[in-house]
């Protein structure tokens, strides 16, 4: 079994599940070329990995690993930047993907709109509508991905719009035979640990175990291993205010001044994997260091 990588700020411990499969037993599936598509949750911020494109590794990394497993003709390709809003999303990577002709799409858009003032779900579902119309015209598999339920960051602030948003997805599935990726039944991603220390972003931990569910939904086997979180001793308020105070000093005050300022976290940036290519685990890890 491979070591996992432990550390303060992500304590993980491995419950005791069997060994995964040999890579000879993973199951053949139909793709083999991976386009994702989104903004920082697709790119993977808060799964940090020098050693990867972008020095992120993140869920869509995860996934197209293990599908790439005995398939020597599989490529991934990933446009995703943080901070896109859904029309950029549309704009700048529907195109792209397209002409890279994959036959598995993944979308994750929107959230960043919800998260800001005035965000419309009924108006997002009908842009990201006509998108996934365009994504599946040449017959590719759609992943679509609905938003989490949890109060352990900041978009427990949105969860009605969220909720909305998330019923206008499944329309949109059914529409086009996309499959939904469900985050909103992923009950683990209740669990703070599931989250970066900026409240937005998912941790390793949470990246893994998103992974887990797409491939899941996919019917596709694998041989990721289920993680839960390591108990941790109770918070004193104290403690807990204290860390309240240094998360809005250091991201939710600058988020308020990038708005403020017209400015994303994602100027300057390209994608980490804009060519479809074979893609490997990192070095054997389950989780990096954080």
């Amino acid at each position: 079994m491979q070591d996992m990588s432990v550390s303060e700020n992500n304590p993980l411990l491995n419950p005791g599940e069997p060994a995964p499969e040999p890579l000879e037993s993973i199951q053949k599936h139909p793709w083999t070329r991976y386009v994702a598509l989104g903004d920082s949750f697709t790119e993977g911020i808060g799964d940090p990995e020098p050693r990867n494109p972008g020095g992120n590794r993140g869920w869509a990394d995860r996934v197209a690993e293990e599908l790439g497993r005995g398939q020597e003709d599989f490529a991934y390709a990933n446009l995703a930047i943080r901070g896109r809003l859904l029309q950029q999303i549309i704009d700048e990577q529907v195109g792209p993907c397209l002409d890279l002709q994959p036959d598995l799409v993944s979308i994750s858009a929107g959230g960043n709109d919800l998260i800001r003032p005035g965000g419309d779900p009924d108006l997002l579902a009908e842009k990201l509508d006509a998108a996934v119309a365009e994504l599946s015209s040449g017959g590719a598999t759609v992943v679509l991905f609905n938003g989490p339920d949890t109060a352990s960051s900041v978009l427990g602030r949105i969860r009605g719009k969220v909720a909305i948003y998330n019923e206008n997805l499944r329309t949109v599935a059914a529409r086009h035979d996309a499959v939904i990726a469900d985050m909103w039944s992923l009950r683990q991603l209740a669990d703070y640990q599931m989250w970066d220390v900026d409240r937005l972003h998912f941790s390793p931990l949470g990246h893994h175990t998103i992974a887990m569910m797409v491939l899941e939904a996919l019917n596709v086997r694998h041989t990721l291993e289920p993680l839960v979180p390591k108990a941790l001793p109770p918070r004193t308020w104290r403690e807990a205010r204290s860390s309240d105070l240094v998360w809005a000093r250091e991201y939710f005050v600058p988020w308020v001044i990038r708005r403020l300022r017209h400015q994303s976290s994602g100027d300057g940036i390209t994608p980490k994997r804009p060519t479809p290519g074979p893609v490997f685990g990192s070095s054997g890890s389950v989780l990096p260091r954080r």
